[in-house]
């Protein structure tokens, strides 16, 4: 082997005459670490160090770790070194960019050692720097930086729920058995949409996957995955701190802590994060400003190494947050921020999880398991401008979850597969919902749901010649739900008078075989091509809001998903280009339906279609310079849709929280002199709210910005966000009848953050 000095920064090539080298590549702390697999050096010592080679480059070390594997590590002086990797006439090469470290060496969501480039898939990464320099801290954030995915928290005018869409499909129905997308924080799946508006926090990565997955994880989605993997516990002691300071008296705390406890085999990682802010909507009837804000997280992983090829961690998440009156008003107020409350709103929302994750890395197969439990509850008061009031004292979710999955080695180049098995058992309760509607009376709700769900699933990745793979999976899901449920009125001495017969013990069992196959091709070693036909799939459910035997049950959801795109990547990586063209076919889309007063409790199955086109750019234009931009379009409308309650025919219309049009762009700047600078915007096309297409919003555009100075180890900046205050809407409801009601979205926001590494 030798080292080699380049324009760019350092190469490390290991000269061979016998193919290929194919090694496995993991970072821990500031250090890249490759296990190569068929190599030996000829040294006397068996061992090679070079100290600061090059500027941003601490060491180079390599070492023989039996016969025929050596083990290369490259430790960075602050950040894991930038490396890409390549076979070629003089051997395997190791690139060492010193000068770009916001290219990051990522393990994609098919976990593979692949770059995102190699996944047949539309796959948006965003690496570790990348949600630095962007504040991600949100699923909302993260919706903003993918094409065809929008987020909407509760706090932005979601009401008590969420509300999201990803290629045209949603999950507005927060009566589904299931949601759309599949949301995973560090390996344990995140349900139900009450329970989505969570701080993300000390973030390694996020994978967002856009079309149907079943064959890679353990939760099976119909739409798509949103995969967060927060930084991992390593031996490298390390601590690091952020604070920031702004409008409304905005404020926010973050920390991280790293160290061994055990040299070599156990280490700590622990981190928290508090976000705040005072209410920025006037209450006409107090005189108050209300609206504040809180959220809470904390994070801890221990992380046991008691062999080389072993790893075993403990992680725990937990997070509490108490948000006041939501931004909620009239659909077309004078200013969306000026209210008449006699009651103020609330919603809390507090979830703890619990995991342990297992990983065998051996030279013949990779083995997981992961098992996991998660607690949530959410409360909340939401009034509304005519005297109306929702109040939710308690609804909780207990899941527990066990991840199986065996796949081939790293190193596995013609044949790759995956095999793994599923179990989910879910215990979902609405201790007490209630409304209060002027008008209309008092009423109350008790729904105990439980359900739970077995999945085999796996996938063969084959390649009969070099440019072509090919690739099939198959799921088997079977599910078994029951329910009990009242349905009550409330009169004015608190007396109960039932409105319907109690459910008791009802039961629905579902099963599905869910196939994917496709194919990708590499044109040429810039080009890929690739085409997948994939199916997605939903269980049926019960209803626990049915006001009769008819609208108790509703069916199983069933989806076509076609694929094709290109992925491209030229100049040394320098541009990468990415196109897909998509096509979902939708039978029994599980629907939220409406009745003539505004209500909802029934859901629909219908079918609908959505067509659409994703196209995303990284490109580096000059030496500190970044551009990243990406833009969807999606036709998604109800094919054969008649509200069984109005009798009024939706068929054709656009289907709710679906924009036409996602797109962003950002423009940063890095200087070797510290001068940081970055700008981005994200913009929407019309988006409707309701399934008659009467609430939309037109099309808008968010700016944010951040500019500051960064030293060796910390950093100071300003930002902004929502820079030129828009105003729109997040979420419409046609109640009450006729003048219906919004939320709206936060306005400008500003203020001053330090940052530091210890």
């Amino acid at each position: 082997m030798k080292l080699q000095e380049t324009d760019a920064g350092l190469e490390v090539i290991f000269e061979t005459s016998e193919g290929k080298l194919l090694p496995s590549i993991k970072t821990v702390g500031n250090t890249l670490i490759a296990n190569i697999p068929n190599a030996g050096l000829n040294l006397p010592d068996g061992k090679f160090q070079v100290d600061n080679p090059v500027e941003g480059i601490a060491a180079v070390t390599v070492m023989q770790l039996n016969d025929n594997q050596v083990e290369l590590r490259i430790m960075g002086v602050n950040n894991p070194p930038v490396a890409r990797i390549k076979n070629s006439d003089r051997g395997l090469i190791f690139s060492l960019d010193t000068a770009q470290a916001d290219i990051e060496l990522t393990v994609t969501a098919q976990k593979r050692p692949e770059d995102a480039q190699d996944v047949p898939l539309s796959v948006t990464v965003i690496p570790q720097q990348e949600l630095v320099d962007a504040r991600i801290d949100s699923f909302q954030d993260i919706a903003n930086y993918t094409p065809n995915f929008r987020f909407a928290p509760t706090s932005g005018g979601g009401t008590e729920f969420s509300n999201y869409s990803m290629r045209g499909l949603n999950n507005a129905n927060f009566l589904t058995a299931q949601d759309s997308v599949a949301f995973y924080i560090d390996d344990v799946p995140v349900d139900y949409n009450g329970f989505l508006d969570l701080a993300l926090n000390d973030l390694e990565r996020v994978e967002v996957l856009r079309g149907p997955q079943s064959t890679l994880y353990g939760k099976n989605s119909s739409a798509g995955v949103v995969n967060v993997i927060s930084s991992q516990a390593t031996l490298e002691p390390e601590v690091t701190f952020g604070l920031s300071y702004g409008k409304y008296n905005s404020r926010e705390l973050q920390f991280s802590l790293n160290d061994a406890l055990v040299d070599d085999k156990l280490a700590l990682r622990i981190s928290g994060f508090y976000k705040g802010q005072d209410g920025f909507i006037e209450n006409l009837a107090t005189g108050d400003k209300i609206g504040e804000r809180a959220r809470f997280a904390g994070r801890g992983q221990l992380l046991w190494t008691p062999k080389e090829d072993w790893k075993v961690s403990f992680n725990s998440y937990n997070s509490f947050t108490d948000d006041g009156n939501p931004t909620y008003n009239k659909i077309n107020p004078d200013d969306p921020f000026v209210v008449n409350l006699q009651t103020e709103g609330f919603n809390k929302l507090s979830t703890n999880t619990q995991a342990l994750k297992v990983g065998y890395d051996g030279a013949g197969f990779r083995a997981t398991s992961i098992t996991a439990r998660r607690y949530s509850r959410q409360e909340n008061v939401v009034p509304g401008s005519t005297g109306a009031l929702q109040i939710i004292d308690d609804i909780n979710s207990t899941t527990w979850t066990q991840e199986l999955r065996l796949q081939s080695p790293e190193t596995a180049e013609r044949l790759q597969w995956l095999l793994g098995g599923y179990y989910e058992s879910r215990d979902f309760n609405v201790d007490d919902a209630q409304t209060d509607f002027p008008g209309f009376g008092r009423f109350r709700r008790f729904g105990d749901d439980s359900r739970t769900t077995y999945a085999v699933f796996g996938q063969v990745d084959y390649k009969p010649i070099e440019p072509l793979t090919v690739f099939a999976g198959l799921r088997y899901e079977t599910s078994d739900a029951s329910s009990d449920s009242t349905y009550e009125s409330i009169g004015a001495d608190g007396s109960l008078t039932s409105l319907r017969p109690e459910f008791k013990d009802e039961k629905v069992s579902n099963d599905e075989l869910i196939p994917r196959f496709g194919l990708k091709y590499q044109l040429n070693p810039n080009l890929m091509a690739y085409t997948t036909i994939a199916k997605g799939y939903r269980p049926g459910g019960l209803n626990y809001r049915a006001n009769s035997e008819a609208e108790l049950r509703f069916g199983e959801e069933k989806t076509w998903s076609y694929e094709a795109g290109l992925k491209s990547s030229w100049l040394d990586n320098r541009l990468i280009a990415n196109l897909a063209v998509f096509h979902n076919d939708v039978n029994d889309y599980q629907v939220l339906q409406f009745d003539n007063s505004g209500f909802f409790g029934s859901v629909n199955n219908i079918d609908l279609k959505a067509t659409g086109v994703e196209f995303e750019l990284k490109a580096k234009p000059a030496k500190g310079f970044d551009l990243i931009a990406s833009v969807g379009y999606v036709d998604s409308e109800y094919k054969n849709y008649i509200n069984s309650d109005t009798g009024v025919d939706l068929s054709d219309n656009q289907v709710p929280f679906s924009p036409q049009f996602t797109y962003n762009l950002a423009a940063q700047y890095r200087s070797k002199g510290g001068l940081f600078a970055r700008a981005g915007l994200s913009g929407y096309g019309v988006t409707y709210f309701d399934d008659e297409n009467q609430i939309k919003q037109k099309p808008y555009i968010l700016v944010n910005a951040r500019i500051g100075y960064e030293g060796e180890k910390y950093g100071i900046y300003l930002y902004a966000n929502n820079l030129f205050d828009t105003r729109y809407i997040t979420s419409g409801f046609l109640f009450p009848v006729p003048d219906g009601t919004a939320g709206f979205g936060d306005p400008v926001t500003y203020g001053i953050q330090f940052k530091a590494t210890l």
